[in-house]
């Protein structure tokens, strides 16, 4: 399977900071800038976001109770947890805190609907699924990074989930109140629109990679560390793939239903999950967020060829008639997103 062109620029980038990292006066502007352009991303999240279907969505509450429960309880509580026994053999304590930090982090949003399109799911669910997992987790990650980080996050306080909410949450409900005004240019101009997505996230990696390079912490990781996180991460996305497939089997969910959640209830948003590492970790924010980064890009890859592989399914006539009006509609919206910041 061809290399997707942005993780390619997400690992140009992580090699740029490590060659010229911002320091001083260019690091306060890096990181400004990163700040404002993660708001500016959840403010075009919400503005994307249709109130309608919001409201739909909520009738499926079963549906996004198990999405929540995989991401927010199964996730961290059950395996995350667990995974604290492979220190020191495969991990070091710092990359432990970085697992389980993105066992803490919201379900995406894009690739969600993307793959759930792709393989003839129910994309309505996807889309309300990825949207409230990630304004839940505005509040419930920082709220578990507390309770299970403890110190180690960098010092929890009201000040840190305060900032989370400024820089994510009150941009989303701005998007949503502007909604009516701006939603046309945002259908119309969405492809420029993704470019700031992705831009948004590579000045995020940037800042938090350069922040690494001058504290000097990069000594701590060496190639086999690297390895061992990356197995280990297979085996959390490899668990949690078949979790919630089987789990929404054993729940009476039907087809489309099982792959919004298998999708929703696997998966990690980078999008989330680096701003509140910034707030939550400091200076060492880009250790934290290293096992985010190799997982964003594993799910991505793993995903990608369970989609297509669902796509081939054989559907009842019925269901497929229903799957292939609301797929075909956020395809258009969607399935060109699949590897965005998500």
């Amino acid at each position: 399977m061809p290399v997707d062109p942005y993780i390619l620029l997400l690992l140009g980038t992580v090699g740029l900071a490590a060659l010229v990292p911002a320091r001083g006066t260019t690091a306060d502007v890096a990181s400004g800038a990163s700040t404002a352009a993660i708001a500016f991303l959840f403010f075009l999240y919400g503005a994307r976001l249709s109130t309608r279907e919001a409201l739909d969505g909520l009738k499926h509450w079963r549906l996004h109770v198990t999405v929540l429960a995989c991401t927010f309880v199964i996730f961290p509580l059950l395996l995350g947890l667990a995974a604290r026994g492979l220190v020191p053999v495969f991990l070091t304590d710092p990359l432990y805190q970085g697992l389980l930090f993105l066992t803490l982090v919201p379900s995406t949003i894009q690739s969600s609907i993307a793959f759930t399109s792709i393989a003839r799911g129910n994309v309505p669910a996807a889309i309300c699924a990825g949207s409230f997992s990630s304004l839940v987790g505005i509040v419930i990650t920082p709220l578990l990074a507390a309770a299970l980080l403890g110190s180690s996050g960098g010092g929890f306080s009201a000040d840190s989930l305060l900032e989370i909410v400024l820089q994510l949450l009150v941009p989303f409900l701005a998007g949503q109140l502007t909604r009516r005004w701006i939603g046309g240019f945002i259908t119309r101009h969405k492809k420029v629109l993704g470019l700031v997505d992705r831009g948004s996230i590579l000045l995020v990696v940037y800042t938090a990679f350069s922040e690494g390079m001058v504290q000097g912490i990069w000594h701590q990781v060496s190639p086999l560390r690297l390895g061992g996180l990356m197995i280990v991460e297979a085996v959390l996305l490899a668990l949690m793939l078949t979790l919630t497939w089987y789990g929404a089997k054993a729940l009476r969910f039907g087809r489309e239903d099982r792959i919004a959640i298998q999708f929703a209830g696997s998966k990690k948003s980078l999008a989330s999950g680096l701003p509140m590492a910034s707030v939550l970790f400091g200076a060492h924010a880009s250790l934290a967020v290293l096992p985010l980064m190799l997982f964003h890009q594993m799910q991505l890859m793993v995903c990608a060829v369970i989609a297509k592989r669902r796509s081939h399914d054989p559907v009842p006539e019925e269901t497929g008639k229903v799957s292939a009006s609301g797929s075909a509609a956020a395809s258009r919206t969607a399935v060109g997103t699949a590897t965005r910041s998500g």
